[in-house]
């Protein structure tokens, strides 16, 4: 049986909590009608001995101050709401609880932005890891030593497990499952809680939101650039022209600003360009093609699948719909 402890706190997303609680739960429940031993023993985990919002009757979950729970086989860390620079720091009571056990053997499991819990321990130095794609500017500019994938849903390196964000979560405890209680509970587990089994990418869902957080007012400059005029003819050096840089100055330095290419960078907003389109219902697909910077529909299919996992076509049918106007809201900046 492992033990699998869920760090709780009030600031945690309990949709994480609860849906990562349900999943296992479930499984215990299907152990226990076929008369086998339950796999999991699932604790809810806190720094109080006492927490009444969060207890639970269920039978297959307990509840325990960290302070007595002494050596479980896996913490899962949840998603958090809140500035990311002050929670973690608010919670370091958990955090130094969790880095003691993993040196203990523990292995430790982050849902969502739950990884900046990971980062805070220095868990992820040197390891592969992913999380919410609002979050990855943000975690790569805090953690350099982590290395950060944010197209995937799942990461398991040495016994550090993370997840992408928010719902895609439950990818990772499906996989916990799978890999815990082997391919044929994993696979009842996909058709009971309606997941894809081996989901890796989330790329389709990331907004790219152009890196503006640095200081080089002539990189700046040049973002602002191609974001005005990425459906005309560009070209790097025209870009660079815009900076007074040489090209070779203008493509070190536009890289360490932005972490992209100026090429990838084009790249980008053109795609996310041709995906606004696509969202709203953009049915002739050579006109978006040009509106958003491509003469050839072979380069802009394969750039387009390359960047967001998913044909023009496919993303189309996933994301266009009729919706509401938010006139006036920032919806992806005001992400918690």
């Amino acid at each position: 049986m492992k033990e699998i402890a869920i760090l709780i706190h009030e600031d945690a997303v309990f949709s994480t909590v609860s849906g990562a609680m349900d999943m296992l739960i479930h499984t215990n429940r299907l152990f226990h009608e076929s008369g086998k031993p339950l796999p999991f023993k699932i604790m809810l985990v806190g720094e109080k001995s006492e927490n009444e919002f969060l207890r639970n009757p269920e039978p297959y979950v307990g509840y325990s101050a960290i302070a007595d729970l002494k050596n479980p086989d896996l913490i899962i860390v949840p998603a958090f709401y809140g500035d990311r620079g002050v929670i973690p720091q608010k919670h370091q009571t958990l955090i130094n609880w969790m880095n003691s056990m993993n040196k203990k053997g523990t292995e430790v499991a982050s849902l969502c932005s739950g990884s900046y819990f990971l980062a805070e321990a220095g868990l992820l130095n040197g390891k592969s890891c992913t999380s919410h794609w609002f979050d990855k500017d943000d975690i790569m500019s805090r953690y350099p030593a982590v290395n950060f994938l944010s197209d995937m849903v799942i990461t398991d390196d040495r016994g550090i497990y993370t997840s992408g964000g928010a719902f895609s979560s439950l990818n990772l405890v499906l996989y916990l499952i799978d890999k815990f209680c082997g391919r044929e509970i994993g696979i009842w587990a996909s058709k009971m809680f309606s997941l894809d089994m081996d989901r890796t990418s989330q790329s389709h869902f990331a907004v790219f939101k152009g890196q503006h957080q640095h200081n080089d007012d002539e990189i700046l400059k040049a973002q602002n650039y191609i974001e005005q005029n990425h459906h005309q003819e560009l070209n790097i050096d025209k870009i660079a022209g815009h900076t007074n840089m040489s090209k070779r100055n203008f493509i070190r330095r536009f890289k360490k600003a932005t972490q992209n290419t100026p090429f990838e960078y084009l790249q980008r907003v053109k795609i996310e360009s041709a995906k606004k389109a696509l969202e709203k219902g953009a049915q002739n697909i050579n006109l978006l093609m040009y509106d958003a910077g491509y003469n050839d529909i072979k380069t802009f299919r394969e750039v387009f699948k390359k960047i967001t996992g998913l044909t023009p076509q496919d993303y189309r049918k996933k994301y266009s719909r009729d919706i509401p106007s938010f006139a006036g809201i920032d919806v992806y900046n005001s992400i918690n």
